[in-house]
């Protein structure tokens, strides 16, 4: 049951930990249609959008580049596999690894950014509990993941095959491949545990290929893409106990993005390097007042080369970095009253743009399940590498946000309404 308030507008929560399970890691891989796929389950979920031909995550509309995904707080730059137009694609972490899954529709807190409609909070585990063997079985592949655990360290690693041609042939497309969408994936992940804090290490390499003709609408013979993908992200996080209660979260994460496609006769390569620092500090002052405030640095770079056949190579690609900092305090007035008012602060210096960004939340308890939140923030983001890469003279994308939520939670049922 809910003892005191909580701000929750706009957000959904899944795991142990969480004060609303909605999805526990099983039941992502047990909900009908995701194959598996971390994204495909959070798609049954109210304000998402399922897009047929995407498979990306939406959220009131808008792009699926506004949906950013985290790991343990820092960001993941390339978070799906990679496709052509008109195809779907899969997320690409395995939800075994992770115990906490909070998902933001809107109205998330100043603690992150660069997202214009909402954040996708993926937590690896803090602490194996056993010695571990998963295998999974699915019609497009297989996985595997082993866990084992020692005094004050554990090591999980996973992999996992994904080869869409037993089901093409099962269930025909409206594709035409010549090779259909192959990958290989692996994911590691190592704990320790030290006197007052908690290290841990993550990793995930993907690769993928495919080949398909597609349609013209300015041409009668088809397109033929031949697509090779390479991707890593590393992710190093530290969490502890510092002195007078104060707690400290800091991090690094590196993503690499890597693209070989063949277009008719023609070759694009790009590659993208994509890096992000974090630290945060928080404290609760009083048992009505909790105050948390960091900083973060992020750093892109963008590069592609376009080989016309018995042509020229035509090169584009920028280098971008974004510095904000934020400063967020919750307060409880009583066991049926809370707010939470923060801002975040961030500076472009390939924009040359500066915005302040505030976010502020109120939840009253109307009852012992039920309750009122309401959440408003104004929100920024970079636009795309697609328009970037040719012209850095942009502006800032930016939205508001005015989320009202009711909510009520008994007997492991949960009934929402959110506008």
């Amino acid at each position: 049951s809910l003892d005191a308030v909580v701000i929750n507008a706009g957000t959904l929560e899944a795991g142990d930990k969480a004060r609303v399970s909605v999805l526990k890691p099983l039941d992502i891989v047990t909900t009908a249609g995701s194959a598996g796929d971390i994204i495909a389950a959070l798609q049954t979920l109210p304000g998402t959008q399922t897009v047929g031909e995407s498979g990306r995550l939406y959220v009131r509309g808008g792009e699926a580049d506004e949906t950013q995904t985290f790991v343990d707080g820092l960001r993941v730059a390339q978070p799906y596999g990679a496709t052509a137009n008109n195809v779907p694609t899969r997320g690409r972490f395995s939800p075994f690894l992770f115990s906490g899954i909070s998902f933001s529709t809107g109205g998330y807190s100043a603690e992150y950014g660069e997202a214009l409609s909402s954040v996708l909070l993926l937590n690896t585990q803090d602490e194996a509990t056993q010695d571990q063997t998963d295998i999974s079985l699915m019609t497009v592949g297989l996985g595997l993941s082993n866990t084992q655990k020692w005094s004050k360290s554990s090591l999980t690693l996973n992999t996992a095959y994904v080869d869409m041609t037993p089901y093409q042939l099962a269930v025909p497309q409206a594709v035409d491949w010549n090779r259909p969408y192959q990958s290989l994936s692996g994911e590691a992940v190592y704990r320790y545990q030290f006197e007052s804090g908690l290290l841990k290490v993550y990793g995930a390499f993907d690769a993928a290929r495919f080949d398909l003709n597609q349609e013209d609408i300015n041409a009668d013979a088809k397109n033929r893409i031949d697509l090779h993908n390479n991707n890593f992200y590393l992710n190093t996080s530290y969490k502890g106990i510092l002195a007078n209660n104060w707690n400290l979260i800091a991090g690094l994460s590196y993503g690499l993005g890597q693209n070989k496609i063949g277009l008719n006769l023609d070759n694009v390569e790009n590659v993208e390097h994509a890096s992000h620092l974090k630290v945060k500090l928080s404290n609760k002052i009083s048992n009505r007042i909790k105050l948390s405030f960091g900083a973060d640095y992020f750093m892109t770079q963008f590069d592609e080369d376009y080989m016309q056949n018995l042509g020229s190579t035509l090169s584009s690609g920028y280098d971008a970095n974004i510095v904000a900092a934020y400063s967020e305090v919750d307060v409880f007035f009583s066991k049926k009253l809370a707010a939470k008012v923060g801002f975040r602060a961030s500076n472009n210096d390939l924009l040359q743009e500066f915005n302040l960004s505030p976010r502020a939340s109120v939840a009253y308890k109307t009852g012992k399940f039920s309750q009122f939140s309401f959440a408003y923030g104004d929100f920024v983001q970079a636009p795309r590498a697609d328009y970037l890469k040719y012209n850095q003279q942009l502006e800032t994308e930016n939205t508001s946000h005015y989320i009202l939520n009711y909510e009520r939670n008994k007997s492991g049922n949960t009934f929402r309404m959110e506008a």
